[in-house]
This record gives structure tokens, C-alpha cells and sequence, in this order.
């Protein structure tokens, strides 16, 4: 059976002591159950992880770090979802999933057909509990690098920030360019026209584009256009936006031998 895992933000220099976070030492001592003197692994996100020793003091404790194991989980090329935001706690699995198959990043997007509209305080919020579930996602699945949950933009202001302009005010993808694709039930192409993709296109990563609910509008298609986002559909079945991402990011990476 595999080791409890918890991320710190703190510091683990192998062979040292550290005071176990408020959050962590309840998980551990009271819900987990765990008590002083079992092994847990501790990582914080920098690379490696460090196995422990809990010591339980009051209603906290401290760990008792090991050597440092370098071990990581990452694939070895770098899929960022960009998520038309869905409705209820579909966006909250998106983001688990995501993070368990292996995306190096999520970027969400406040879509034209997006139902769950946000901002101010309501954002902030929300961004923080989603950057708490990919945390737990990369401690259940063996990460021990936490994929960045970026703050919603939307479509146009994707492409802004994809693209930026140049000193003659033209848009134009950076180079090398990530290879951006769309997803699209109505495409030409399927998503194994990658295996013959070379090496050296994908060396910036590869950005999957997934609409919400309702799927892109046709502006935000005509926007992917205009910026040479290629279509591409998973088969012959249309997914449900909590569904496609999840798919396709696992689809990407065995087609392109990154499992």
C-alpha cells in the first residue's frame, strides 16, 4: 500500500525537522487517523518528494524528513487544457482529472455559452478551491509538481495573451509556438493525424482547446480561425465538456508515445 502524501510549502532539506502546517496535522492526525511514528511522503511542489516520520505534539506535530528521492511523474511534453468553464462541480472534476492524466497547466475560459459566470470576490474564491483540488489531485496520483490553475480569461483575451502583438501592432504567434487545437465534434480531422507530428513542433507543448457546455459560439470558432487553431475531433462520438478534455489529454498523450 502506498504512502499518505502531503504538499508543504515550505522548504525539505533532507534529514531535518520541519513543523507540520496547521491543515496538514489535522488531515493526518484526525482524519486520516495516522499516528506518531508512521511513514508519510511530503513533497512541496519544487521536484522529488521526501519520505517522513510524523511526530505528533499537541494538536499538530512536525515530520522528520529522509533523503531526498527524485523521483517524478511528469510526461515527458507539456499538455495545458484551456477549458471553457462548465457549470456546477463539473469545472471542479475537469481540474481533477486533468491533473491526474498528466496536464502540465490549466488556463479556464470565461466562454460566450459559459452558464457560471464570475468575478470579484466569487472569482477569487473559486480559483483558490481550484488550486486546492489540483493540489489533492497531484498528492492522490503521485505527482510532485502542481500544474498551474490560471485566473479565467476569456477567448479574446486568450488569443491576446497567446498571441501578442509585435512592434507594428500585428498579432502573431511566438516562436516556437505551443501547437494549439481545437476542439471540434465537426471537424475534418481526427485527433490521430498527431502520430505523424514531428518532434521538434511539439517542443513548446501542445494547448487543447475545449469548449463549455453548448460548445464554442461561432465567434470564438471564427476566432481559433483567424489565429490558425486547427480542428479536431476525438471519433465519431460527441463529448460532454467534463468528458472531452479528460479524453483527449489522455488520447494526446498515448498518440504522441508520452505514456
Amino acid at each position: 500500500m502506498s504512502l499518505p502524501r502531503f504538499f508543504v510549502d515550505l522548504p525539505l532539506a533532507p534529514n531535518t525537522r520541519v513543523p507540520l502546517p496547521a491543515d496538514i496535522a489535522h488531515h493526518a492526525f484526525r482524519v486520516l487517523r495516522l499516528r506518531d511514528g508512521e511513514d508519510v511522503i511530503l513533497f512541496n511542489g519544487q521536484g522529488g518528494q521526501v519520505p517522513a516520520r510524523l511526530e505528533a505534539e499537541g494538536k499538530g506535530g512536525w515530520a522528520a524528513l529522509g533523503d531526498h528521492d527524485p523521483r517524478e511523474a511528469e510526461l515527458p511534453g507539456r499538455i495545458t487544457l484551456v477549458q471553457g468553464i462548465a457549470s456546477g462541480d463539473k469545472m471542479d472534476w475537469v481540474i481533477e482529472k486533468a491533473v491526474e492524466v498528466g496536464a502540465h497547466a490549466i488556463q479556464p475560459i470565461a466562454a460566450n455559452r459559459s452558464v457560471l459566470r464570475l468575478s470579484g470576490d466569487r472569482l477569487d474564491k473559486r480559483l483558490v478551491h481550484w488550486r486546492r483540488i489540483a493540489v489533492a489531485a497531484c498528492e492522490q496520483s503521485g505527482r510532485n509538481r502542481v500544474p498551474q490553475v490560471f485566473a479565467p480569461l476569456t477567448a479574446e483575451q486568450y488569443f491576446v495573451s497567446a498571441y501578442p502583438a509585435g512592434p507594428d501592432g500585428v498579432s502573431a504567434a511566438p516562436s516556437p509556438a505551443p501547437l494549439r487545437l481545437i476542439c471540434d465534434p465537426d471537424a475534418k480531422d481526427r485527433l490521430t493525424i498527431l502520430a505523424t507530428q514531428r518532434a521538434g513542433d511539439l517542443a513548446n507543448g501542445v494547448e487543447l482547446l475545449i469548449g463549455p457546455e453548448g460548445g464554442w459560439s461561432p465567434e470564438e470558432m471564427d476566432l481559433a480561425a483567424r489565429h490558425g487553431v486547427q480542428p479536431v475531433r476525438f471519433g465519431d462520438r460527441v463529448l460532454r465538456t467534463e468528458t472531452a478534455g479528460i479524453a483527449l489529454v489522455s488520447a494526446l498523450s498515448a498518440t504522441l508515445g508520452w505514456i
